[in-house]
């Protein structure tokens, strides 16, 4: 069991917050962490690896890793971080850069066969694509075989196709290595396919915490769903008007009459939402990014 009792002053997107979070994480579970940009989640992990001070405790299979002013140094609390810029030495081939955590070479092929990487582990990180990279930062997080994998959006640069194939290999090294797995990540699918529990932080306290289709499926009476976006524009077509909107990695058409128009403007901040199958708008309102 992962025990975590921590407060900290920070800066947040909306100007001074303290970090105030308690929360308990069963072992070799797959916890993400999601909310808006300055909620917290990152100095939450930093704290956790022990590259940031905080006020608390922090309990790891009733080991003591922070104890009021006492903190266990980071190289000795036997986790593995996964950066969203890759940190791989460009000077060592790809199995030096996993040889430099551990000189375990059988654990080392292992890692680089399960994530089909084996041909290239006498290449330089400078001639690998950024899922490449990421794979390799990802099997070098494991070398040491850790108790908690921290990930940071680890995911974020990368195409939706390759996106889809590193959810794969992560939850498949997170299963053979047993370890307890915490990702920061702001994709809903991401999400939905890796994670067995989300934790919404919001200012820096904990908002929502459950499992990932509790937390992420929000619906008002009847609606089907609901989708948060920009309207990018309204483009007025004969008698209708066409509002372009921008959702994630997609731009969407909704068609509005002319009274609906003149309630948005580009720039707007939208929720769309369906009943049936005839979607409407509406301005959001203190809505959470997820």
């Amino acid at each position: 069991m992962i025990e975590i009792a921590v407060r900290k002053a920070l800066i947040g997107s909306n100007g001074p917050m303290k970090l105030n979070v308690s929360l308990e994480i069963a072992e070799k579970s797959f916890v993400t962490l999601a909310g808006e940009s300055g909620s917290g989640k990152t100095t939450l992990l930093r704290i956790l690896a022990g590259l940031e001070k905080a006020e608390g405790t922090i309990t790891v299979s009733g080991k003591k890793w922070l104890a009021g002013p006492r903190s266990l140094p980071t190289q000795k609390r036997e986790i593995g971080f996964v950066f969203q810029d890759y940190a791989l030495f460009d000077n060592m081939t790809i199995l030096n850069n996993l040889l430099f955590v551990n000189k375990e070479k059988a654990l080392a092929d292992h890692l680089l066969d399960l994530t089909q990487l084996s041909e290239m582990k006498n290449r330089y990180p400078g001639t690998l694509s950024g899922g490449q990279k990421q794979r390799v930062a990802l099997c070098r997080a494991l070398m040491n075989r850790p108790k908690i994998l921290l990930m940071d959006e680890p995911l974020s640069a990368l195409d939706p196709a390759m996106r889809s194939k590193l959810q794969h290999d992560i939850l498949k090294l997170h299963r053979e290595f047993g370890t307890t797995t915490l990702m920061i990540s702001h994709d809903p699918s991401e999400i939905y396919h890796l994670a067995d529990r989300v934790i919404l932080l919001d200012h820096g306290e904990i908002q929502n915490d459950g499992a990932p289709k509790e937390v992420l499926l929000h619906v008002k009476g009847s609606q089907k769903f609901s989708l948060t976006g920009e309207l990018l524009e309204i483009i007025q077509a004969d008698v209708i008007h066409i509002a372009i909107i921008a959702i994630g990695q997609q731009i969407v058409e909704v068609v509005l009459d002319e009274a609906e128009s003149r309630l948005f403007k580009a720039g707007d901040t939208i929720e769309v939402s369906t009943k049936a199958f005839a979607p409407t708008i509406s301005k959001a309102k203190d809505k959470v990014q997820r």
